[in-house]
């Protein structure tokens, strides 16, 4: 962990507020829209469900143009809270926003976070709870279902189990999720959801790790905060939120930055962590915390033929890195599923109508998906490619970065096939599939581990 780099103004803050049993830990960028709402149920899930801890409520803003700490400050007070909620709490409740400052230059979500956990640890509290600024769902239940298993059963990581549609979340679906599980043996269903529970002695602990990277002062905190615990074997759990309703995502528009972020975090930590890995078989149930609920998520458009063009432009501008990073029989695979892609997504352009950028097009996720309804990208060929990543990542030629941004288009190959195969079943049936993918990897693993023992072999210095 990079020292401490908290300005003037943050200490004379933590100075001020001496110290606190919870906290709630707000990253943000830009989001004055949603903040408010995240804030006040936040402030009344202190109140309502901890009344004897002292509390505090952190703001960690990147600067955001919008007024979004200004939102947070004149979000109403705390004692009008405590009026409809009807409790009197022991300790007054603290609010704080401030501007985090960057890490070596480098400014993003992890930063936000690193500022976090520097002011919770000089707080000492018992617990953390982490919740996204862009939060439409929360509610203030939301905190004692964090922070709960800690104060009250030992646990020091909550992860999140969320209710999602079908087609949200794939870079969980595809990548992490499957791999974690897969190599550390813990089945965690959403270990990048973005609302976490932390008890202190582990807020302590990330504060002591030298593995921070530029990708974990972004998007790949997530999955760093949920690898560093397991691998340390802090208590994991899981808790039950409901569904999670934030700002929607295309992932073909929107989420190569934070795939690149979180994938190369995970290959970087796999390296770090591979004595671990190699002797975890099998996997196992982590425990959920929480009532079990029946929601429908909200519905997410995904525009499938720009996900098959952008897999189909990458074999031919890419397919020579793809050779070079994969092993030989799984390139050529990728590569023939490629070329389908690219038949398959003409064939879906005249059919539709669509002329131009694929981008704009105004046909339906289903309209598109039952027009390429023949493309197919196996379980198994995915899991190959993930870990022949793994593999790739010991000695990445010329970079890890270079090879994690290749490997871009064929997620969007493997993310279209997902929601072509499940363009016409129901979330919870999308779930199985994820499940079936999930079990792809573990039977799978001892082709990474024979690969991994052989490159060790390789690379190995002659006696």
């Amino acid at each position: 962990m990079p020292e401490t780099a908290l300005t003037p103004a943050v200490r004379d803050e933590i100075a001020r507020l001496g110290r606190a049993d919870i906290m709630v830990g707000i990253p943000s960028f830009k989001n004055a829209a949603t903040i408010g709402y995240v804030v006040r149920a936040a402030q009344a899930g202190l109140v309502q469900y901890f009344p004897d801890l002292a509390p505090v409520v952190v703001n960690s803003d990147a600067g955001s143009p919008d007024g979004t700490g200004r939102v947070v400050v004149e979000t109403e007070p705390p004692d009008y809270i405590e009026q409809i909620l009807l409790v009197r709490p022991s300790h007054k409740l603290q609010r704080v926003s401030l501007t985090y400052p960057e890490i070596d230059g480098v400014g993003g979500k992890g930063a936000a976070l690193r500022t976090i956990f520097e002011i919770a640890a000089a707080l000492e509290v018992q617990a953390l709870v982490v919740v996204d600024s862009d939060l439409r769902s929360i509610v203030p239940e939301w905190i004692e279902l964090l922070a709960g298993p800690i104060l009250k059963g030992g646990y020091d990581f909550v992860a999140p189990l969320y209710a999602r549609y079908k087609y949200d979340g794939t870079i969980t679906n595809t990548v992490t999720y499957p791999l974690t599980r897969a190599l550390y043996g813990h089945r965690i269903r959403q270990p990048i959801g973005g609302d976490f529970g932390v008890s202190g002695d582990l807020v302590r602990h990330y504060l002591t790790l030298d593995d921070w990277t530029d990708d974990v002062s972004k998007f790949g905190i997530d999955i760093w905060m949920t690898t560093s615990a397991v691998t340390a074997g802090f208590a994991v759990c899981q808790t039950r939120l409901g569904a999670k309703i934030h700002d929607p995502k295309d992932p073909g528009s929107d989420l190569g930055p934070m795939f690149r972020q979180v994938v190369g975090t995970i290959l970087r930590l796999a390296q770090k962590y591979s004595s671990q890995w190699l002797a975890t078989r099998g996997s196992h149930d982590v425990p959920a915390y929480g009532f079990e609920r029946i929601i429908d998520p909200p519905p997410l458009e995904v525009n499938t033929l720009r996900l098959l063009s952008e897999f189909h432009a990458g074999s031919l501008n890419l397919g020579d890195t793809w050779r070079s990073m994969l092993a030989a029989t799984t390139a050529e695979t990728v590569m023939e599923l490629a070329a389908e892609a690219g038949r398959l997504g003409d064939g879906a352009r005249a059919k539709l109508g669509i002329g131009g950028d694929v981008a704009s097009t105004s046909a339906t996720t289903l309209e598109m998906a039952e027009a390429v309804s023949a493309f197919h990208f196996p379980d198994d060929v995915w899991a190959r490619i993930v870990y022949d990543l793994v593999i790739a990542a010991r000695d990445p030629r010329p970079s890890l970065e270079s090879l994690v941004a290749a490997l871009v288009p064929i997620y969007f190959g493997r993310v279209a096939s997902f929601v072509i195969e499940n363009r016409n079943v129901t979330t919870a049936q999308a779930e199985d599939r994820v499940e079936r993918q999930a079990r792809a990897f573990e039977l799978l693993k001892p082709y990474l581990v024979e690969r991994w023992h052989a490159a060790e072999t390789a690379t190995a210095p002659v006696a």
